[in-house]
């Protein structure tokens, strides 16, 4: 397993990050997966084994049911504390009440109690806004960060599903007031959908920032058991929850290169999407979600799998983004300026 520095601190996390996604099963997240505390302990011990020291959950995930069967799989496996890097997230709704939801002073706090009871632990490494709050002042949400920072029960915070102007917004407020800065942003990447790279990679990159990939299969539509007019094996979450959007016609052509690429290095397609999503210098973390324990030992073995320049040169031009304004027109306006010896 390699680490990676989180951000712009000295803190180190694994290279893939477990996801808990599929544990509990509870609401809407039954559509995900079922994973009883049994498996859960099972699959947490696993990925400890392997040097997975990251694991990231959220407070909505089985309205809490996850963050519970976390926290006691970690009790029951004995792990010191500092051995673990606990992340979670805070924003979707978990009441009926007009306050149970979003990223408000007063339900961060509110949400940050109850997610410390439920891990067990008396602080949470790394503490996200789970969504953009457009109905609260970003100001208001960056100071109560920064105060659940200097209180010691948060180490580091970040956000999720936040478009760049918006963390450069919160960015500019923390450097302002001297508050805690944003050290990530967890967002949907893969090689189905590189989206990210048009806007936010340049901005995280220059901001310092660690990119935290959720869904890196792409919702599993690139692990090879999906194709055209086959919805997929029964009980598979594509299957009952066709998300995040993708092109399937640019997906299927993709996954048979995978399983080309795989076949010489004796991987699956799901391994080859993943140590692509690796192969880019500008993510510090996958976090793969998983039922079983060959699904994980599978990701796990993605961090072992190296491409070639020429395999790397077809699956990027697979899965190149088409030219979109402003960026084909900067591009071309700054094609001299890149040149060496320019005047």
């Amino acid at each position: 397993m390699h680490y990676r520095m989180l951000g712009n601190t000295g803190f180190f996390v694994s290279e893939i990050c477990l996801g808990t996604m599929t544990f509990g099963g509870k609401g809407f997240f039954a559509a995900v997966g079922q994973v009883p505390q049994k498996d859960v302990t099972a699959i947490v011990a696993r990925a400890l084994e392997a040097g997975v020291n990251f694991i990231d959950t959220a407070d909505v995930y089985s309205e809490g049911m996850a963050e519970t069967f976390l926290g006691q799989a970690l009790k029951d496996i004995g792990v010191k504390r500092s051995d673990v890097v606990i992340a979670t997230k805070a924003y979707g709704r978990m009441g009926p009440g007009p306050n149970d939801t979003g990223a408000s002073r007063g339900h961060i706090m509110d949400a940050v109690e109850r997610s410390l009871e439920r891990l067990q632990t008396d602080h949470i490494d790394l503490y996200q806004i789970h969504a953009q709050d457009l109905a609260t002042p970003v100001e208001e949400t960056m100071q109560a960060l920064d105060d659940l920072v200097r209180r010691g029960i948060v180490r580091y915070v970040g956000v999720s599903n936040w478009q760049a102007w918006r963390i450069m917004q919160a960015q500019g407020i923390a450097d302002k007031r001297g508050w805690a800065r944003l050290e990530t942003q967890q967002a949907y990447y893969s090689i189905a959908g590189r989206d990210l790279e048009r806007e936010l990679v340049p901005m995280l990159q220059d901001q310092k920032m660690g990119l935290l990939v959720w869904s890196p299969l792409a919702g599993g539509i690139l692990s090879g058991k999906f194709g055209p007019g086959s919805e997929g094996p029964q009980g598979a979450r594509r299957t009952s929850f066709d998300f995040p959007p993708v092109e399937k016609e640019q997906v299927w052509k993709l996954v048979e290169a995978m399983r080309e690429i795989g076949k010489a290095k004796n991987a699956s397609p799901a391994r080859v999407a993943l140590a692509w999503v690796l192969s880019r210098p500008f993510v510090t973390s996958a976090i793969v979600g998983v039922k079983t324990l060959e699904q994980l030992d599978d990701n796990l073995a993605a961090a072992e799998l190296t491409f070639t320049a020429a395999e790397l040169e077809k699956l990027d031009a697979l899965s190149a983004l088409k030219p979109e304004y402003p960026g084909w027109m900067v591009e071309r306006q700054n094609d001299e300026r890149r040149k060496p010896g320019t005047k």
